[in-house]
């Protein structure tokens, strides 16, 4: 979006932020029958009229733009038909209407105010104002980031209202009490400086409550947009939250400033100490409302990047804190608890530094060497390397088709050193110098997918060269599946038909089939059913297919999908399983070999034959997949005792599934 198209949404936000923050403000300051105050407050009045215009203007300033935004071109302004789509067929019309109808009963409820003599009445109208200001500003989260990284929740949505609305009744207030401690620190409104300081005062401490809630929902709301550290220091929609996050420290710079230098002289004698204290404050206050519209301007370029959940991260450090992959090395323990004492002491200094005046810069200064030292003692044990494509995020989705490619190419690219099975034990490997690795080992999951995709385009020495110039991008993504796939498979060798609640969970890969005309994927079973994958093979697995059919309904009443996939080949299969029972469950036609080719990685057990690299391919399978989109649950028949032989068994399993609730991080459809 251009500087224009900016600087329209940054008027029309800080409009509406400003009209949150003076009503808030007259309220918290109460009313008074001095001259000054009432004068003060008439200003306000005028102030927020043309605040009102202001932000209903402007608002149909940003709809137009918008609407050049969304049909490319600037004509589109004088095509009526254009407007009414914008409005009626998309979520920030909709926004857009209800935020200004909103907006326009309070501009009418200022303008048309009825006399505010009495109390309940001055307080009534401003109160009333100040509700329909909060609700016209916090709505437009629903047309924001929050509500296009994560729709089907509400949650990020309310986040972020609240945060624009505190923004509101801190930095929209600040003028107005500017303009409250300027017109109070002369001679003329000496009536007023008693209300200035207790309004002053009071603000203080709204402001300490509103910035803490500021702060806290800022936190979440760039966790949620961002979501890990790649895409904060690695996007420029991270790089503007970092800016923003650094001017928000001279904010509170200035804030602990007046709270200490200006907030406890107000009330002292009124030519030498009361009337300066409130100048400084007046002009300290308009300091922070310029810094605060620095941090604004960067919320509203921000409000138009891609957040950084959407965008590719390029890391910029050669390093990355992985505590989950060094923490079980030998002394790391040690050396990061001896690291974290040094910083306790750095912390106690610190604290011993403020409360001690005396020895308070011998104190701050032994912190700051205490703190640094204990960092270097506890952070370098648990970093290990990082690539600019470390936080990558995959480009092509964690599905069968993709795994069995990737196998085709393994066998093509890799295999000679890694082995037909990953285990580091190809032909080639003897003769390289240092051991390949074992792509089945856990330590594979140590590593990001942005490592590996590193690895297969530029290489990794000695031996390992890369396939940049030889395997497309998603060639890569695929390599780097089927081996995710292959140390998945090697996890869920501790698989039986029962599923045990704390087994660590496996991504089902997701994967596409047709029966007939119809196509359909496992995708949508999530969240609603658990699924019973069958892989079989005519005629070995007819008797328990027939079995299945007959039992459907049972299943169906337990909620439960079944999907049947030939793994002989899919010619004539629904002949072949016959007319009687009839089998209603779909029975792949198309997308088998993926499908096959991809589950059959998952084959080998804990048995003595399980334990061979390379276990022949059982002639039936059957997997459970949970709603949340985990493997759960394996039979192979004559592997593991009767497992689901008997339908009761794979009924009680399902019923405890179905008990579950679904997981609160669902299976990713990409590997990470």
């Amino acid at each position: 979006m251009s500087a224009i198209g900016i600087a329209l949404r940054v008027a029309h936000l800080g409009a509406g932020l400003a009209l949150v923050g003076i009503f808030a403000l007259s309220l918290l300051a109460g009313r008074s029958d001095k001259p000054t105050v009432r004068a003060w407050h008439d200003r306000l009045r005028r102030i927020t009229l043309g605040l009102a215009a202001f932000v209903l203007l402007s608002g149909l300033a940003v709809l137009g733009y918008q609407l050049t935004v969304v049909t490319g071109h600037s004509v589109a302004i004088l095509e009526s038909s254009a407007w009414l789509r914008l409005l009626g067929q998309t979520q920030f019309g909709t926004v857009w209407l209800l935020r200004h109808a909103l907006l326009l009963l309070m501009a009418a409820l200022v303008l048309l105010r009825e006399q505010d003599e009495e109390r309940p009445d001055w307080l009534a109208w401003r109160l009333e104002a100040w509700l329909l200001a909060v609700l016209g500003t916090g709505a437009a989260a629903w047309a924001g980031h929050a509500v296009g990284v994560n729709p089907a929740s509400a949650v990020p949505a309310l986040v972020n209202a609240l945060h624009l609305v505190c923004v509101g009744l801190w930095l929209g207030a600040l003028p107005p009490l500017a303009l409250l401690c300027a017109a109070a620190s002369g001679e003329a409104g000496a009536d007023a400086r008693p209300f200035a300081v207790l309004a002053a005062r009071r603000f203080s401490a709204w402001a300490l409550v509103v910035m803490l809630a500021i702060i806290a929902t800022g936190i979440w709301n760039t966790w949620n947009e961002a979501g890990d550290p790649g895409s904060l220091l690695g996007t420029r929609y991270g790089h503007l939250v970092l800016l923003k996050s650094a001017l928000l420290a001279p904010v509170l710079a200035l804030a602990a400033w007046n709270r200490r230098r200006f907030l406890p002289h107000l009330g002292g004698d009124a030519a030498t100490v009361g009337r300066p204290a409130m100048r400084g404050l007046a002009r300290f206050i308009g300091l922070e409302a310029l810094v605060g519209l620095a941090i604004l301007v960067v919320a509203g370029t921000l409000a138009v990047t891609p957040p950084g959940r959407h965008e590719t991260p390029l890391w910029p450090f050669s390093f990355r804190l992985a505590p989950e992959v060094t923490w079980s090395l030998p002394g790391v323990k040690t050396q990061v608890m001896i690291g974290a004492q040094i910083v306790l002491i750095g912390i106690l200094a610190v604290i011993a530094g403020i409360l001690v005046r005396r020895w308070r810069p011998l104190l701050l200064a032994g912190a700051a060497i205490a703190l640094v030292a204990g960092l270097q003692q506890a952070l370098p044990p648990l970093a290990v390397d990082a690539y600019p494509t470390t936080y990558l995020r995959p480009a092509v989705p964690y599905t069968a088709a993709s795994v069995a490619h990737g196998g085709a190419l393994f066998t093509a690219s890799c295999a000679a050193c890694h082995g037909s099975t990953g285990r580091g034990d190809g032909p080639a490997a003897a003769g390289l110098p240092r051991r390949v690795a074992d792509l089945t080992a856990p330590h594979t999951n140590d590593h990001t997918a942005g490592d590996m995709f590193w690895w297969l385009t530029h290489g990794f020495a000695p031996a390992m060269p890369g396939f940049g110039d030889q395997l497309s991008v998603e060639d890569r993504w695929d390599l780097i599946n089927f081996t995710r796939a292959l140390s998945a498979a090697e996890q869920a060798r501790s698989l039986t038909p029962i599923a045990e609640p704390g087994r660590s969970r496996l991504t089902a890969p997701d994967f596409t089939f047709a029966t007939g005309p119809a196509q359909s994927n496992l995708k949508i079973y999530r969240g609603r059913q658990p699924v019973l994958l069958v892989l079989f093979t005519l005629p070995h697995s007819l008797p328990r297919v027939h079995q299945l059919a007959r039992a459907y309904g049972d299943l169906q009443a337990f909620n439960t999908a079944v999907i049947a996939v030939p793994m002989g080949g899919s010619d004539r299969v629904l002949t072949r399983l016959g007319p009687s029972p009839p089998v209603f469950f779909p029975v792949a036609t198309e997308g088998a070999a993926d499908i096959v080719a991809t589950y059959g990685l998952f084959r080998r057990t804990l048995t003595p034959a399980g334990i061979l690299p390379d276990p022949p391919l059982p002639p039936h399978m059957e997997f459970l997949i949970d709603r949340s989109g985990y493997l759960r649950a394996r039979w192979i028949p004559g592997a593991s005792g009767p497992g689901w032989l008997d339908i009761k068994a794979l009924l009680a399993e399902l019923q405890a599934l179905n008990q579950e609730s679904v997981a609160a991080a669902p299976a990713d459809e990409h590997v990470h």
